[in-house]
């Protein structure tokens, strides 16, 4: 292990890998001698955080449907029960299952682990670490990492114990009460969603569990249900709400079987998306202004924390429309969670955190960004606006949509890439206060964003740095047929001229 990597494993606050062998270029780096490893090095780590003596430590250990999973599982348990730490085996859970661990009673794990990669390829794993204050941010895995390649672990003469749990269905029996509390049906209590017909897609990732353990119990009518069974070549599509092909198969499936709602869950259920009774998608844009809707009916005059692209007409519906203060920062789930709680402790109430990738988080669930969380606040809403006679989507109806969006992603083709970026945005403000309808957008917090108030182009566009890769994203979203195409051009004709940039991405 000398010459390993450790601090390539670092994504941010996870730690992703290639698991499996075959795909060209990617080399091995996620062993379970490796995983082992990080499992002691987290005992540790814990120990050191807690106060606490390894032997005295439970840690709760889960894993999406990855083909790598189990092995890399069993590597992990046995690295922490080397140290004399107590391990609660939870099969196949869910990012978020693992984290309540740490907080319900009759668990109360001192801390948990979740192995997955999200979206990634099969051939991807990773490691998510939880305590019960939350997730761990991107310092402690760093320090996680430098203990794993130290490698100093005094290993108990006293082995710890691995005992199984069905957490998940702890986890799933929390949902099933919340939604009878909160919907509180007069005719059916027990069943609030009777009547209701409503479709999971989970993409062959952990989260089949919402159909069969929260919506029946429930009441609901859940054919058409599709790939429920956790399989890691995920046969069927990505499990990713963004991806194009899994919403078009939740929307077709909401259509194919008269359904009233569609969920659709990425692999490891942390993010989530929505389809309404006509097949159309409730994800991005659209998400976000139904949670806000709900949120600030719950808590009016409250702030909505958004990730940086996020669209003119969101900010709009939420100040004029729900009368919320829209708090538009930077990309990351971890950015916009910390943004939030950062301003509650500075005296602005912020009930909700969301990213358009469908990342969401609460402040009453813990700030856990919790996918199946946000659709059982939705599912209270549908069944309180069927009880009502109204429709769900009845609630953003304001909403004014682009006409025309789009993502370009600018690769950097220089070694130095954080430099070459931060001088294209630099230079391109000043391009963009030379523009007669260009006007550079005040309080935004990563890249320039620009509003273009002409007529033939009526948008904007925001140019950033991605967050970990040589890469700059440029979205552009305008309000009439072609304004993308002008907006782009005027860009291109910028670009152009700059070494270091790849710009083939205009010419999809």
């Amino acid at each position: 292990m000398q010459d390993f990597n450790w601090k390539k494993l670092q994504n941010g606050s996870d730690i992703r890998g290639v698991a499996i062998a075959g795909v060209p270029n990617e080399d091995v780096n996620l062993t379970p001698a490796i995983a082992k490893i990080l499992g002691q090095s987290f005992a540790i780590w814990l120990s050191q955080k807690l106060d606490k003596p390894t032997s005295n430590l439970l840690i709760s250990v889960g894993r999406d449907s990855r083909l790598s999973g189990a092995e890399l599982m069993q590597a992990v348990m046995e690295g922490i029960t080397s140290l004399g730490s107590q391990v609660y085996d939870f099969a196949i859970a869910s990012t978020p299952a693992m984290f309540m661990s740490t907080v319900t009673d009759g668990f109360n794990c001192d801390g948990a682990i979740m192995l997955t990669a999200s979206h990634l390829p099969f051939n991807r794993n990773g490691l998510k670490f939880f305590t019960a204050q939350g997730g761990l941010e991107k310092k402690d895995i760093t320090d996680i990492l430098n203990l794993a390649e130290k490698n100093e672990f005094v290993i108990s003469a006293s082995q710890g114990n691995i005992t199984k749990h069905d957490f998940i269905s702890v986890y799933a029996n929390q949902f099933v009460t919340k939604i009878r509390e909160a919907v509180n049906h007069p005719d059916h209590y027990e069943q609030p969603l009777q009547g209701l017909k409503i479709i999971v897609d989970a993409g062959n990732g952990a989260g089949g569990f919402y159909a069969s353990k929260v919506l029946e119990p429930l009441g609901a009518d859940i054919t058409g249900s599709q790939f429920l069974d956790p399989d890691g070549t995920f046969p069927n599509h990505v499990p990713n709400p963004e991806d194009k092909v899994a919403m078009a198969s939740i929307c077709e499936a909401v259509v194919k079987h008269q359904a009233d709602f569609g969920i659709i869950f990425d692999t490891d259920v942390d993010r989530s998306a929505a389809v309404d009774q006509f097949g159309k998608e409730l994800n991005r844009n659209r998400l976000i202004a139904l949670i806000s809707a709900i949120v600030l009916k719950e808590h009016p005059n409250s702030a909505i924390v958004t990730d940086s692209i996020t669209s003119d007409g969101l900010a709009k519906f939420i100040a004029e429309d729900l009368q919320g203060v829209h708090h538009r920062f930077k990309r990351g789930y971890k950015n916009v969670i910390n943004e939030s709680i950062r301003l509650n402790q500075s005296g602005q109430e912020s009930w909700l955190a969301i990213e358009t990738s469908g990342h969401g988080a609460m402040k009453e669930n813990y700030f856990l960004d919790d996918g199946a969380y946000l659709v059982s606040k939705l599912l209270i809403e549908l069944a309180k606006s069927k009880l009502a006679g109204k429709s769900l989507t009845d609630l953003i109806a304001n909403l004014q949509e682009p006409v025309e969006s789009e993502e370009f992603r600018i690769k950097m083709l220089v070694e130095d890439f954080k430099s070459l970026g931060e001088k294209v945005i630099k230079d391109l403000q000043d391009f963009s206060s030379n523009q007669t309808d260009w006007q550079i957008v005040p309080n935004n917090y990563e890249g320039i964003r620009v509003s273009c108030t002409a007529d033939d182009e009526n948008g904007w566009f925001l140019l950033r740095l991605s967050l970990h890769d040589p890469v700059m994203p440029l979205n552009i979203e305008s309000n009439i047929q072609g304004g993308v195409a002008k907006i782009t051009n005027q860009l291109f004709a910028f670009l152009q001229p700059i070494d270091g940039l790849d710009l083939s991405a205009f010419q999809k």
